[in-house]
């Protein structure tokens, strides 16, 4: 019987078995590898189409005559269906889906709704339950240009609630009227929630009724004769000017809308995506999704769709390039309208961002193509066996022997591989002033964990023969088959271009003189100097911040808080006396005694 024969059968035989519900399906190999995961929200539907052999694309026929088993999960809705197969896919990253290396996460702009005088302030990640959040924006650059001019026009306070809670006096930042010092008192709180309903409004794009107003304001301060509250107005109205003068008129009326599109090049695709909120552009970013072969546009865009929202918040609207059969799966699922446009402005924006899509390929493939040409010269320079497919960069960084820490940074034909950067803490106290040993140490301790899927062709050492014969003698225990260990040191007077390369067994030698095989390399060298300076730098303002409180039981981040914003600092909390200790609010008795104790025993 022939493998497509077998395969057939099992789907056929799962046909019957499958539910009639909505839910999440696996394709599973005679190894036991899930060569699938899909979605549906009739799970046996779905899998008759899968048994029509002569409709499907090549990639689907060839995974038909693999499948030898498969299994269910039923869950109560589509959209519980579309986070579990987001789940499974980053769980077992098949072969045969559709994927998409997402590790970006975008910034917001937050306030908390629940505070007293609410400050306005970025953030990503998590989010808190009271808090209001706009965005998401493409880059913090684009957060800092909106909260700067959100700080001209409205005034909100920026700083930390400890400095909030412990000023006497209006800081820099009210001299310059880009801050209302709630702080102070110099603005009564209901004005302050004024001013916080008129960001809000704001940033949902509600421009106008704040301008005409700011005017009228600003008209009654000068009839008035308060000519300083009317310059401060007019201030006011040039900073919201300043925002909407660069907002397209073909946003406008959008108030929370993504715009995406494809595009095909080379056997590449990339996906574009804009964000439109509030009539404003909050930045566009592609994706170059993975697995894509005979898969159609609307295909990728599905399996686009359906694993970006999982992991990011859907705006109101998503318009689309192309039109999906899922579409009204995919609406239900996270709550959206789904939209595709034949003609009209809306129709320009998708051609627009398709436009977007090609050109980023054609810079993706003119860069692939440069990286491809410098990987076939180190192919030939370093005598290597194959053209390296993931080259690892090591350094090390300390403060005379302090925080000391190794990098590892990754790198592909396609880029730098920043989701495979690793950081070694080094273990060993007596080594942290000896490169050599520290390197030996970070080295083990990677390959301690080598595995054929994270197998490096090249290994990359910032030094010279000494860093080279250290790691060598370090990974003598290991199989080294396949893998060349190149160090990289400074030419004369540390000229950069006129680097020595030492290999095992050769003699040193130097590449041509600003070649851009050696600027390639001087760039993998300089990628994991600046991981290493940076996690060293990281390491070490984490311990100047570091508090004595850390050392007490009990005393957790919220009550550290607590205490600093009530004393001050750390110093003052040491003289407190233990009724004073009780007057922060979380602080019971037995708490306070047992600072006390701690800082006077």
């Amino acid at each position: 019987m022939s493998n497509i024969q077998h395969g057939l059968e099992v789907l056929e035989k799962n046909v019957r078995l499958a539910p009639e519900k909505p839910g999440v399906y696996r394709m599973i190999s005679a190894s036991g590898e899930v060569l699938y995961v899909g979605k549906a929200k009739n799970i046996k539907k779905r899998i008759v189409a899968y048994t029509k052999f002569d409709k499907l694309p090549l990639r689907l026929k060839r995974m038909v005559a693999e499948v030898d088993r498969m299994e269910f999960i039923i869950v109560e809705n589509e959209a519980k269906a579309l986070l579990m197969e987001n789940e499974l896919i980053k769980r077992f990253s098949p072969r045969f889906n559709i994927l998409l290396k997402d590790d970006k996460t975008f910034p917001h702009l937050m306030i908390n709704l629940a505070e007293d005088y609410p400050a306005l302030r970025k953030a990503r990640g998590r989010r808190a339950d009271k808090c209001r959040y706009f965005g998401p924006f493409v880059n913090a650059m684009a957060v800092n240009n909106v909260m700067d001019t959100l700080q001209k026009a409205f005034l909100l306070r920026s700083c930390r609630d400890t400095q909030f809670k412990n000023r006497e006096r209006p800081c820099l930042l009210y001299q310059i009227k880009r801050c209302s010092a709630p702080c102070c008192d110099k603005i009564s709180k209901d004005d302050y929630r004024a001013l916080v309903r008129d960001v809000v409004d704001f940033l949902e794009g509600k421009n106008a009724k704040i301008q005409e107003t700011l005017s009228k304001q600003m008209r009654a301060a000068s009839e008035n004769m308060d000519y300083e509250q009317a310059l401060a107005l007019r201030d006011r109205i040039k900073a919201l000017t300043s925002v909407q003068t660069g907002y397209l008129v073909e946003y406008a009326d959008l108030k929370s809308v993504d715009i995406i599109a494809i595009a095909r090049k080379n056997g590449l695709v990339c996906i574009q995506l804009f964000i439109i909120r509030g009539g404003q552009n909050c930045g566009n970013v592609p994706y170059f999704p993975k697995q894509t072969e005979d898969a159609t546009d609307a295909e990728i865009l599905e399996a686009f769709i359906s694993e970006f929202y999982a992991n990011h918040i859907p705006p109101k609207e998503i318009y689309i390039s192309e039109t999906l059969d899922s579409a009204n799966f995919l609406e239900e699922a996270l709550g959206v309208k789904i939209l595709t446009f034949e003609r009209g402005k809306k129709a320009k924006l998708i051609e627009n961002a398709k436009n977007n899509a090609l050109a980023a390929l054609e810079r993706k493939i003119a860069m692939e193509s440069s990286v491809q040409k410098n990987l076939e010269e180190m192919k030939t320079y370093f005598g290597l066996p194959n053209l390296p497919k993931r080259i690892e960069i090591y350094d090390n960084s300390h403060n005379q022997g302090s925080f000391a820490v190794g990098a590892m940074v990754v790198a592909t034909p396609e880029g730098f591989d920043k989701k495979a950067y690793r950081t070694f803490n080094i273990k060993n106290p007596n080594i942290t002033n000896d490169d050599f040993a520290m390197m030996q140490e970070v080295l083990t301790r990677r390959f301690e964990k080598l595995t054929p899927e994270n197998r490096p062709d090249v290994i990359l050492l910032d030094g010279g023969l000494g860093q080279l014969h250290a790691v060598h003698e370090s990974l003598k225990n290991f199989d080294l088959t396949g893998i060349t260990i190149i160090a990289i040191s400074k030419g004369p007077e540390r000229n950069a271009g006129k680097e020595f390369y030492h290999i095992l067994g050769r003699e040193s030698f130097a590449l041509p003189y600003r070649s851009p095989v050696a600027f390639y390399l001087q760039n993998l060298r300089d990628e994991a100097h600046r991981f290493a300076i940076g996690t060293h730098r990281k390491k070490r303002a984490k311990s100047i911040y570091k508090s004595s409180l850390d050392e007490i039981e009990g005393i957790g981040a919220k009550r550290k808080r607590d205490l600093l914003a009530h004393f001050g600092s750390a110093e003052d909390i040491k003289q407190a006396l233990i009724p004073d200790l009780m007057k922060v609010e979380g602080i019971s008795k037995k708490t306070a005694e047992k600072i006390f104790k701690y800082f006077h025993h």
